[in-house]
């Protein structure tokens, strides 16, 4: 089974997210895409963070009724900061059965190397980068230095084009803060969930 992993924040999930999930199973194939919320972001930790059960909760509500696509609160579970190897390393031992499509943006692409592990990372699954309209080709080049030629063309051949959505979590909280609507830029159950908890004002 080709399983796409999708690792973030979600604070809160939007359609942007779930749009690049979709754009992901329908041009690489993937039988399943699991959204996989950070407990602590190694990258960027921030004491504003929702707590991962609710951000967990939210992703839970937004894939409702899309039967490929599914939460993982590994990380959430564990807690703490846990790194994107040593979970691709758990997820890999746990279903063997299993090819894992790591999913990325173009931006996060070029990151990589400096992540922990990048080597490992490349190695227990195949990236996918994913590139929106008019932000131009995607260099590849960045990852030489933790990936063989090899890896690095079937990482430039799963990449993927999604259409551009002008939709961020941090717009949503800065909306949700300023008193105004993000209707249509999360699902309505996510809407609700956010009004009902009082998150982010």
């Amino acid at each position: 089974m080709r399983v796409g992993i999708f690792g973030g924040t979600f604070d809160p999930v939007h359609y942007g997210h779930l749009l690049l999930a979709e754009s992901c199973r329908e041009q690489r194939g993937l039988d399943e895409v699991w959204f996989l919320p950070t407990a602590v972001p190694p990258h960027k930790q921030s004491p504003d963070l929702t707590p991962a059960a609710e951000r967990s909760e939210m992703l839970e509500l937004a894939v409702a009724g899309h039967d490929v696509f599914s939460v993982v609160r590994y990380e959430a579970d564990r807690g703490g900061i846990n790194y994107t190897a040593d979970t691709l390393a758990h997820l890999r031992q746990r279903h063997a059965d299993c090819e894992l499509f790591f999913l990325v943006g173009a931006d996060m692409l070029h990151d990589l190397p400096r992540w922990h592990q990048p080597e490992r990372i490349c190695e227990l699954a195949a990236v996918v980068a994913v590139r929106r309209p008019g932000t131009g080709e995607i260099d590849f080049d960045c990852l030489r230095a933790v990936a063989p030629a090899q890896r690095i063309d079937e990482i430039r051949h799963n990449q993927v084009e999604m259409p551009e959505i002008g939709i961020s979590s941090t717009e949503i909280r800065r909306r949700v803060a300023a008193g105004l609507s993000i209707r249509y830029m999360t699902p309505r159950a996510v809407e609700k969930y956010v009004e009902a908890h009082g998150l982010y004002v």
